[in-house]
């Protein structure tokens, strides 16, 4: 499997503005192949931004999978000889909107996946997803997709490594939060957390500018196998992250000569401590 020179386009999404956010996500497309890039990973919510002031304003905003924007993707993947994953608000056939993000290559939409761990007040306007997040097969590589604060539950995250991914690629929102003077964003040193303890590749697309006087960190970053940051870490302002990565190691499991971080999980401990947690949270 050859190295895959992988980028993170960090643009501005501004709620309402459909045609301008489609806009940015082609021109940092082509930007991103005309570099070298194979897979491209845009922010979550990238079509349509991110504070709605109601769910009024949010479904009138959403798209289904089967219309115009994902197929735009698709004839974007297919010009460029692109792996595109993005995050949109979807409208499902069931008439719930979900917080999504896509997979889609030169030979269509490979998969959509809904964010099953809603933040804030994305439970006032979104559904939460039901199913569990997908790996799919491309010319690159096995990618699994997750958004957003889908990064913070460790099982989730795991599902996504024993599925086989040898990257994770994960459209993100985060909030600008104050941190100690010299200090590595939180959402940063989770992610990096995330790659290492699962040996796994993870690349997280961030947003920036302000949105309705949210400002955004901006953080997209990059991880190896071993969960150290690959290329430019630049936070806060319009930028891409691009790296080159090899997706091969995210097969090597083995952390040393006797420990393999798959095989040396206890599954039979594990399930009484979760049943306890239900059943104390309930």
């Amino acid at each position: 499997m050859p190295v895959a020179q992988v980028s993170c386009r960090q643009i501005a999404p501004i709620v309402g503005d459909t045609a301008g956010n489609r806009s940015r996500i082609a021109d940092e497309a082509r930007r991103a192949a005309a570099e070298g890039a194979r897979i491209v990973v845009f922010p979550e919510l990238a079509a349509h931004g991110y504070s709605f002031t109601d769910e009024s304003e949010l479904r009138r905003l959403a798209e289904r999978p089967d219309g115009t924007l994902l197929a735009e993707w698709h004839g974007l993947a297919r010009e460029l000889d692109l792996v595109i994953v993005a995050g949109y608000a979807e409208l499902g056939e069931d008439g719930h909107v979900y917080n999504s993000a896509a997979i889609v290559d030169a030979t269509g939409v490979l998969a959509t996946y809904r964010k099953a761990h809603l933040w804030d007040r994305e439970h006032l306007m979104f559904t939460a997803g039901e199913d569990r997040p997908p790996v799919v097969e491309t010319a690159f590589g096995r990618i699994g997709v997750l958004v957003c604060y889908d990064l913070e539950f460790p099982e989730w995250v795991r599902h996504v490594a024993l599925a086989g991914a040898d990257l994770l690629c994960a459209p993100v929102n985060w909030p600008l939060y104050p941190r100690p003077e010299g200090e590595r964003p939180a959402e940063i040193v989770r992610v990096q957390a995330d790659a290492s303890v699962n040996r796994m590749a993870i690349a997280a697309c961030d947003r920036t500018g302000e949105d309705r006087a949210q400002p955004w960190l901006g953080g997209s970053v990059i991880v190896n196998a071993d969960g150290f940051p690959l290329g430019n870490l630049i936070l806060g302002r319009a930028n891409a992250v691009s790296a080159e990565v090899d997706l091969a190691d995210s097969r090597n499991k083995r952390i040393s000569d006797h420990n393999h971080v798959l095989h040396d999980r206890r599954p039979e401990l594990y399930g009484g401590i979760l049943a306890e947690t239900s059943k104390e949270q309930s």
